[in-house]
């Protein structure tokens, strides 16, 4: 059996791959630079192409069964999506893992769910078969606030008091690979969630505790929020992640009824901590940076 992966050198997606070669699976994965493609694990099949060359995507699928199908949040997400998905209906492919987002009905308003909502209705809709992923907030964004978390002392994240059934990204990967290497998965959707419902209050303090520091929550001020992230994002992408927020402190963004135990099920363990992963964090953030270069990738 051989699966494509798309993404597959994002957070997700390369953790959907190493899961794949533990299982001993033919992956290709395609990549828009080939220098991103350094970091796959060995044995590999690399294709240079992107999800908005129809001609690309068509001879990436060549010769392949199965279609982890990762979308990168972009303004042009639904016509990537549905160009892969209309050329793997058209080679009849034997599944398609597409990953999707929690909630997504409720969130029409937001325009990366909405995308991924339309692509979601395509596979509902067509004879083609599939299993739906929908994970919460991932774990693994709040690497990137290192320096806000060192340096400011701030946890800047607006969770709000709701707060999300956030997850991590070595979770949605073993459940997506469940999905395209075992039996009993298809046309269902799973909604992927952690364990804990996590504040923002809260995930500030979990930080000052393995810190040792104080780490302040400065609260919901979402037109700070987006300004701040347009210094380092597009505009449109700050937006969109903005009104992302605002859905989470409106109408929630928890895990549902049986959501953990149907989780816990398919992985044969339960859903990772939020503080085991911040403590793994904080130990490599402390590593000596030659250390940090030289180690095994997990």
């Amino acid at each position: 059996m051989k699966i494509l992966v798309t993404g597959g050198t994002g957070k997700v997606g390369s953790e959907v791959i190493k899961e794949l070669v533990k299982r001993s699976v033919s992956v290709r994965a395609l990549v828009r630079k080939q220098e991103a493609s350094t970091t796959l694990p060995e044995g590999v099949e690399v294709f240079l192409g992107d999800l908005l060359d129809p001609v690309a995507v068509r001879k990436a699928l060549d010769g392949v069964d199965k279609l982890y199908l990762l979308n990168a949040v972009v303004p042009d997400e639904l016509t990537q999506g549905l160009i892969a998905f209309d050329l793997a209906k058209k080679l009849r492919l034997k599944q398609i893992v597409y990953h999707s987002v929690f909630k997504v009905e409720e969130f029409k308003d937001v325009p990366h769910f909405a995308s991924k909502l339309a692509i979601e209705n395509a596979l509902r809709e067509f004879d083609l078969p599939f299993t739906i992923i929908r994970p919460n907030y991932f774990f693994q964004n709040d690497v990137s606030l290192k320096d806000v978390l060192m340096n400011a002392g701030m946890y800047p994240m607006p969770l709000g008091t709701p707060g999300v059934s956030a997850v991590d990204t070595r979770d949605i990967a073993e459940a997506a690979a469940i999905a395209l290497t075992s039996d009993g998965h298809l046309d269902k959707a799973y909604n992927l969630n952690g364990p804990e419902i996590l504040s923002g209050k809260k995930v500030a303090s979990i930080w000052s505790r393995l810190l040792g520091k104080e780490i302040r929550y400065p609260g919901e001020d979402l037109d700070s929020f987006e300004e701040q992230m347009r210094q380092s994002a597009p505009s449109w992408s700050a937006f969109d992640i903005r009104v992302m927020f605002q859905g989470y402190l409106e109408r929630g963004f928890v895990a549902e009824d049986g959501d953990i135990e149907t989780l816990t099920k398919l992985l044969g363990h339960p859903p990772r901590r939020y503080e085991d992963f911040a403590k793994d964090t904080v130990e490599e953030w402390q590593q000596p940076a030659d250390r940090r270069l030289h180690q095994p990738a997990a």
